[in-house]
């Protein structure tokens, strides 16, 4: 038995109040992939791909079983471990635009506030793939500065390990197309 195991059962993780009016951070990232819009939207309405996007070290999984239809209202849970530390996540999609963008909120987790906007763009040769946080730590005088260097650690691979992807796909449908 791991120690992650062990712990689980003290996992922390109280619900998110509402919007704060002061403090945020936020962070936005763009990564632009080889793929049309629409296929590219799809890649991100099934929920576990999530954790093709998710850095190994913080042993992402869902817990909600799968799959999920994803949608306004949409609610699923998964845990990480960060630092350590098991967290358990509840995530709820707030908006829903097939094809254009999405919303997900924490209901529950390690933060006070944590909205993710996540928006598709068509640009020439692919889509521009947007995401946009806003986003306050609990005990934000304390841990500013970690979590902030962790959200920025995320999204970077996040970036890259959606650039690979789809870079994969689309080697792999050149050579189907060229074995055809």
């Amino acid at each position: 038995m791991t120690v992650e195991h062990l712990l689980a059962p003290f996992a922390w993780s109280p619900t998110a109040g509402g919007r704060p009016a002061h403090r945020l951070s936020r962070l936005r990232r763009e990564a632009i992939v080889a793929a049309p819009r629409d296929e590219t939207f799809a890649f991100f309405s099934d929920a576990a791909n999530l954790e093709r996007l998710t850095p190994p070290w913080l042993k992402f999984r869902i817990t909600t079983p799968m799959p999920i239809t994803m949608g306004v209202g949409a609610e699923f849970e998964y845990r990480i471990v960060l630092h350590g530390i098991t967290i358990p996540w509840r995530t709820q999609i707030d908006e829903w635009e097939p094809g254009r963008r999405f919303v997900d909120r924490q209901l529950q987790g390690p933060y006070r506030w944590w909205r993710h906007e996540h928006r598709f763009e068509s640009v020439e040769g692919g889509t521009r793939v947007i995401d946009d946080v806003e986003y306050l730590p609990r005990a934000n005088w304390l841990v500013a500065g970690w979590v902030r260097r962790d959200v920025e650690r995320i999204f970077a691979f996040r970036q890259d390990a959606l650039t690979r992807e789809f870079d994969t796909r689309l080697r792999a449908g050149m050579l189907l197309q060229r074995l055809s």
